[in-house]
């Protein structure tokens, strides 16, 4: 049985949030904060695995001052649920940072909200977990 109409609309949104993930976590190793900011919502943050909640212009600026310094995120896994036609995207990586003076490698998991402006899926808001 051939997709719905629905399902390619679904199917396009899910690999629209899975390319921009992925030039996230790219993006994120390399330290450009420019690539980052055309790839979130100017309204992003980021929340932490301790709760902090960290605007978009703080995140950057720290990465841009190597507060926060990403070495190698290794996406293990990605999947895309919808949540009110709304994609969301959730990645489990390893992941090995710096981040505060804080050496470590991390089973990070991202849960990625995504928001449409200007017919691009951008991300709005991330949680980090471990898993």
């Amino acid at each position: 049985m051939p997709d719905s109409p629905t399902d390619g609309a679904r199917k396009a949104t899910a690999a629209a949030a899975r390319t921009n993930y992925e030039l996230q976590t790219e993006a994120m190793v390399l330290g450009d904060t420019n690539a980052l900011d055309d790839l979130l919502d100017e309204g992003f943050t980021l929340t932490h695995m301790t709760g902090y909640v960290q605007s978009k212009a703080e995140w950057l600026a720290d990465i841009d001052a190597d507060r926060m310094h990403y070495d190698v995120v290794d996406t293990v896994e990605t999947l895309v649920t919808f949540e009110h036609e709304t994609p969301v995207l959730t990645a489990r990586s390893l992941t090995e940072a710096t981040i505060w003076g804080a050496h470590s490698s991390w089973r990070l998991q991202l849960r990625i909200y995504f928001v449409i402006r200007d017919g691009r899926w951008l991300g709005a808001r991330s949680i980090a977990s471990t898993w």
